[in-house]
């Protein structure tokens, strides 16, 4: 049953990446809806959901809290260390007397970065799997509340891989190709759940690490680019819009 509702992840993932090509000419609109789906799925699910099973605190401090701020700071440290390569990259091209007056004007782009999110998008939708399959062994209505918040939040999970991976400079089959791997992960994910039962800790331990590197990717890339393009009224109700709709997923789930 779960690897059966599974493959309704799978269709909506899908469908999430094709609206997201469809609106490229939108595409200030596109970012800022993907920033308000990203914060919303990161406030109002992943910390929460992570704050419940993360277990004890350490030293003091939430281990949830503590891993979310480790997320967050880890995708802060791949960013810059990803721009210094960018930059040295950029000075050896301008030593280069055959590089001048290309790509003039043109942003840089970093592939690794996109490629590194959407993995973790992938990541995600592989652990969206398995809870699935943890539910439906606790019981039918466990597993059915939990069928309705993966299906209905694997749009945003297509929506945000597809906007990721092609956002920092990778080609429509490359982003295609992280789509379809995010589309097949929570089938996989579900059906893994056959063989083996993740510990408790460890899934609410991964949701906080998660959320925040998903976090700094929102508020640090993703927003800015999208009202720095094209700073009107509708990108900001594009993104307000993005987190109500992760609310009332959350609310129609219980």
């Amino acid at each position: 049953m779960a690897v059966f509702v599974a493959l309704g992840a799978f269709l909506m993932t899908l469908f999430g990446g094709w609206t997201a090509q469809r609106v490229t000419d939108r595409r200030h609109l596109v970012l800022g809806l993907a920033g308000g789906l990203m914060l919303g799925v990161v406030g109002l699910e992943l910390l929460p959901e992570a704050m419940e099973a993360a277990g004890e605190d350490f030293l003091g401090v939430h281990r949830a809290l503590l891993l979310f701020v480790g997320g967050f700071l880890f995708a802060h440290v791949v960013e810059r260390l990803l721009a210094v390569r960018r930059a040295a990259h950029g000075a050896a091209d301008a030593d280069d007397p055959h590089h001048h007056g290309r790509d003039a004007g043109r942003p840089e782009r970093a592939p690794e970065v996109g490629l590194t999110a959407a993995s973790a998008m992938v990541l995600h939708s592989l652990m969206d799997g398995i809870a699935l399959g943890a539910a439906f062994q606790v019981g039918g209505g466990m597993g059915a509340t939990v069928a309705l918040a993966v299906i209905t939040h694997d749009f945003a999970d297509g929506f945000n891989t597809y906007t990721l991976t092609s956002l920092y400079g990778n080609d429509r089959r490359r982003a295609f190709a992280m789509l379809v791997a995010d589309a097949v992960a929570p089938v996989v994910g579900a059906a893994s759940t056959l063989l083996f039962t993740l510990p408790e800790e460890l899934l609410g331990s991964y949701l906080g690490f998660f959320g925040g590197a998903l976090l700094y990717l929102a508020a640090a890339e993703i927003l800015p680019e999208a009202h720095h393009e094209h700073p009107a009224l509708s990108t900001l109700l594009c993104t307000v819009g993005g987190v109500g709709f992760i609310w009332l997923v959350v609310a129609l789930a219980g």
